[in-house]
């Protein structure tokens, strides 16, 4: 397999580095596009599944491929942004968005709709290479609220999608859900070219082809298995025999990064203590709070005569999200100045608490304003657990491989946030009224699991090491790094 090698020349730096607030406002808008994405066609299916005239479980492949897409390519195109520039890559990966929104706004066919979702995805590097950029141009002080701010957007722009799908639904089309992205992300793609300096930091060396492949295939084997679990029954051959591939493609493609000079993800990294704990929490995180999105508005819009349904529609069940929304975008301020003060630990385990407790409200009762409340603190805690993970785990690595660290973690958290809408699915799947509707104690049920799976999460951040912890664990691995890279005669093994 070749390996390319990256240039070790570097960029003239662009005026707009002295410009710090202007650099996170173009990353911020180019994140905050992504994260629109992820949810915005979620409320659709149903109207895509009619006007296009196909299945349930086709239509949910315009969700399914956008995610499988953005999963590949975040770690990857993480990578090459360390080696060849972040600037460059961004551009690209905005490109990506833009051009996946023209290609799904005119698509009037499912398999079109489903290249341009999955274009669309392969710019899912912008917020691991948005937190490199941020690391590398901003002023010290700045980088733990920066990189707070923009990774709220990702809980953020979860809970705004569905919000603002039903209104575009009801008056327009389906098509204005992508001609509306293709401005923003157009726009986004604009100002990073004209705004956003190029890094001299580099991390020289060469692309793994391998275990970009072997990654890719356990991926899509997982995510596939996760997706389609619920309609090919997870106790069928197809499923199982995919999450089988996929632990075996894992396994050697942990076997085959350790092994190489210049792997892909470094595994001694991942096996940092301020890593793998926040990747832990990331996946449960992620279970729990993208759950909540699937689950409160389709409880609301259950029909009043099962017993505990609003019969909202699909623009009243996003008015449920609202809270979260607000809550997530007060929070995620507010972590990034918690995290100066106390760490970055702290808002981790206070997101981790709140929606914890969320679920526990969501399960012992279903009136309104109750619904509300729960939807308040889900988005606290998406704003307080989104925001510090990604400054954890950049504070946990190198510089040098700032970008592939925080998509491994993009990647965690969008698995968890996979299998959790799944089985919550399935959960409700097996309890169900004679028209179909879930049950109050299907809800119950699936509530009750999700607030389990926070309980984890909880743990799960109190085993991450605080502060000092941290500190000392992230400069052993840069000296490690320094050291490696060094024997293996690399320019710039002691930049850091």
């Amino acid at each position: 397999m070749t390996e390319t090698t990256a240039p070790t020349l570097s960029l003239p730096q662009a005026p707009a580095a002295s410009r710090p607030g202007l650099i996170l406002g173009v990353l911020a808008l180019g994140c905050g596009a992504f994260a629109l994405l992820q949810t915005l066609v979620a409320p659709a299916l149903p109207v895509l599944q009619r006007d296009l005239h196909t299945s349930t479980s086709g239509a949910a492949w315009v969700f399914t491929s956008f995610l499988l897409a953005a999963s590949i390519a975040a770690p990857i195109a993480g990578r090459l942004g360390d080696m060849f520039g972040k600037k460059r890559v961004l551009v690209i990966s905005l490109s990506c968005l833009a051009a996946g929104s023209l290609i799904a706004a005119v698509a009037t066919s499912l398999p079109l709709l489903i290249v341009g979702r999955t274009v669309q995805g392969l710019g899912g590097a912008v917020y691991p290479l948005a937190f490199g950029i941020i690391r590398d141009e901003l002023p010290r002080e700045r980088v733990a609220g920066a990189i707070a701010l923009v990774s709220g957007l990702l809980g953020i722009g979860g809970g705004l999608g569905i919000v603002i799908a039903g209104p575009i639904l009801k008056y327009l089309s389906y098509h204005w859900l992508f001609w509306i992205l293709l401005v923003i992300t157009s726009a986004a793609t604009v100002a990073a070219i004209v705004f956003v300096p190029e890094s001299t930091v580099r991390e020289p060396g060469r692309v793994h082809w391998l275990g970009g492949a072997l990654l890719s295939g356990w991926l899509v084997a997982l995510l596939v298995a996760v997706s389609e679990g619920t309609t090919w029954h997870w106790g069928s051959a197809k499923t199982i025999g995919l999450f089988v591939l996929a632990g075996f493609l894992a396994a050697v493609w942990v076997r085959a990064e350790s092994r190489s000079s210049q792997p892909l993800v470094d595994m001694k990294m991942m096996r940092l203590h301020g890593v793998w704990t926040t990747n832990t929490a990331a996946l449960l995180v992620g279970f729990g709070q993208y759950s909540a999105l699937v689950l409160i508005p389709q409880f609301v819009q259950a029909p009043a005569s099962t017993g505990y349904g609003y019969g909202a529609s699909v623009s009243q069940a996003g008015l449920f999200l609202v809270p979260t929304t607000l809550a997530s975008v007060i929070t995620s301020l507010i972590s990034g100045k918690l995290s100066k003060v106390v760490g970055s630990k702290v808002p981790l385990v206070l997101g981790s608490v709140l929606t914890t407790i969320a679920f526990a409200v969501l399960a012992v009762s279903g009136s309104r304003w109750e619904i509300y409340v729960a939807a308040t603190l889900i988005g606290a805690g998406t704003g307080f657990s989104f925001a510090s993970m990604t400054t954890l785990i950049v504070e946990a690595v190198p510089a040098g491989q700032t970008g592939v660290a925080t998509g491994i973690n993009t990647i965690v958290r969008t698995i968890g946030g996979a299998i959790g809408a799944d089985i919550v699915a399935s959960v409700l799947g097996a309890h169900l009224l004679a028209t179909g509707e879930p049950t109050k104690h299907g809800y119950t049920i699936t509530f009750s699991l999700c607030a389990a799976v926070m309980v984890a999460g909880v743990l799960a951040a109190l085993a991450v090491p605080g502060r000092t912890r941290r500190q000392a664990h992230g400069q052993r691995g840069a000296r490690n790094t320094d050291i490696r890279r060094a024997r293996r005669g690399h320019p710039g093994a002691c930049r850091q």
